[in-house]
């Protein structure tokens, strides 16, 4: 292991998260395995054990590693890289991984759209109805995501919720209606998560997640669905392509 330098500007705490990090990187510490104690780094660096905990706790932080209590702490394994450049479903998306993906429909209701989805899907009328579609995106067995998408209720009003159980909605916009979403824009942000959003994903209350906000458009501009989705942070990353 190398060790810090006290002439370095870099915060001691800083340089022996770096250590560590380097040494995952390497693969000399791989995923599931225990990094070196508290105690064992501090003679090691000649550190307060208050500096190596706060090197740790930014590796957690950051999901490098996690710590598991009374056991250790340990090298997590690497977050799946999302590649934002194409237009694809949760559906499409697992299956491109080759994940298993299911869905569970947590609501499915129609209601009387907001100024806000008025504007968003072109709804003239302010009578407009949406339908509102909440589900619980899963993987591998795992919950990953909460998706809330509204729809217009005045072109897809004979969907039920038996109709999407199991489905990509983009699937069925295009084999159904003949509507071929082409084109999306997308916003992502940080939130912190409420008790019963942590409590469907399986994460701790407070934890910080992702949230995609999605415009969906088809190719005569008109939009076919607005989406606001939560996705897990301890799981994904996701890569932007810039060109």
């Amino acid at each position: 292991m190398q060790k810090v330098s006290k002439i370095n500007p870099l915060p001691l705490y800083y340089q022996i998260k770096n250590i560590i990090r380097e040494m995952i990187e390497n693969e000399e510490l791989k995923p599931g395995e225990m990094i070196p104690a508290e105690r064992e780094l501090c003679e090691i660096q000649g550190v307060s054990r208050m500096t190596v905990n706060k090197a740790i706790m930014d590796l957690v932080n950051e999901g490098i590693v996690y710590r598991e209590q009374g056991k250790g702490t340990f090298v997590a394994v690497p977050k799946e890289r999302q590649q934002i450049s194409k237009l694809k479903g949760f559906t499409e998306e697992m299956e491109q991984k080759g994940l298993e993906s299911n869905t569970s429909i947590l609501s499915f209701k129609v209601k009387p759209a907001t100024k806000q989805l008025r504007t968003i899907l072109n709804l003239k009328n302010e009578e407009s109805e949406v339908i509102e579609i909440i589900r619980l995106r899963i993987s591998n067995g795992e919950p990953l995501a909460i998706e809330t998408a509204w729809i217009s209720n005045d072109i897809f009003g004979d969907l039920t919720a038996e109709t999407i159980d199991g489905k990509s909605l983009y699937n069925i916009f295009r084999e159904k209606y003949g509507a071929d979403p082409i084109k999306a824009k997308q916003t992502i942000e940080p939130i912190i998560l409420s008790r019963y959003e942590a409590t469907l994903l399986n994460q701790k209350q407070s934890s910080v997640a992702l949230m995609f906000k999605r415009t969906t458009y088809l190719k005569d501009g008109s939009t076919i669905e607005y989406t606001n989705a939560i996705y897990r942070s301890d799981r994904y990353k996701y890569e932007i392509i810039l060109e």
